[in-house]
């Protein structure tokens, strides 16, 4: 991939967001990231929940240090291919492992804001999509980085039980509040098959992403299977999509070919590659 935009190196930022925790979104954010790569784009992943950042342990690289390069931060670089990769930031790179962040308000903003402007994303070559892993919820890390990174969109996440689906509607009114536009939404636990006997079972329902996408009419990018191999592979820090053939890695490659479709319809700084 080859610089294009000499003024912005990266030509997509999108937020991963819900409404309330316990969600997966993490999770989701982590194999979109991953898939992204696969397809060949230069992708970077932001981890910016900062007093639960996970994404270093979900990808086995919790042990490594970001470099500086002139008073910037480099990120972190896991390599998935012969010539291509993923680059993290991530808020657990600069604590102590289990250290708590027991930060009021005003603080957690102004740190946000050093953060993640300090952060040299194009220190191999610019990016086509920056993933922003955000905290759950619609309170102020998420208006902050919003403001902050000029984001172009925001992908949330949510599970089909009502009251996840109550709080996908706040996080939708928010992103209209902040004039972002949302690039879709992503059922997540969205049924379960039984690895035995190949039956589904409907474990927190199903479909109710979609509906409520149809109601706030937003598109909707596509569910992912409730699978146990997920959180081994969350644990133990093998990238998921990249190891396992199964319904529910699947599902991740369709949900990407279909944000590709929804960015390839919006006004974007530069085009894709």
């Amino acid at each position: 991939m080859t610089k294009t935009d000499e003024t912005d190196p990266i030509r997509h930022r999108i937020m991963i967001m819900s409404g309330k925790g316990g969600v997966g979104k993490t999770t989701v954010a982590v194999n979109l990231a991953l898939r992204l790569v696969e397809s060949r784009k230069n992708t970077g992943l932001l981890d910016a929940d900062i007093t639960g950042p996970n994404i270093p342990k979900m990808l086995h690289i919790e042990d490594e240090l970001p470099s500086a390069d002139e008073e910037m931060l480099i990120p972190v670089y896991l390599p998935l291919g012969c010539d291509h990769g993923l680059s993290v930031m991530s808020m657990a790179f600069m604590i102590e492992k289990d250290a708590a962040v027991p930060w009021h308000g005003q603080l957690r903003t102004d740190f946000i804001r050093q953060f993640v402007e300090g952060i040299r994303w194009d220190w191999m070559d610019a990016l086509d999509y920056l993933l922003i892993d955000l905290p759950p919820g619609t309170g102020d890390e998420p208006m902050s980085i919003a403001e902050l990174m000029d984001v172009d969109g925001v992908i949330i996440v949510t599970t089909p039980q009502d009251v996840a689906l109550l709080d996908t509607r706040k996080a939708i009114n928010m992103a209209r509040y902040l004039e972002i536009p949302v690039i879709g939404i992503i059922e997540n636990m969205s049924g379960f098959v039984c690895p035995h006997c190949g039956c589904e079972i409907d474990l927190f329902g199903k479909g109710g992403g979609e509906r409520v996408a149809k109601e706030m009419g937003v598109p909707f990018l596509g569910s992912v299977p409730l699978d146990p191999l997920v959180v081994r592979s969350g644990d133990s820090g093998i990238p998921f999509v990249l190891e396992i053939n199964s319904a529910t890695a699947r599902s991740f490659e369709a949900i990407v070919d279909r944000m590709d479709e929804v960015m390839k319809g919006m006004k974007s700084k530069t085009p894709l590659s």
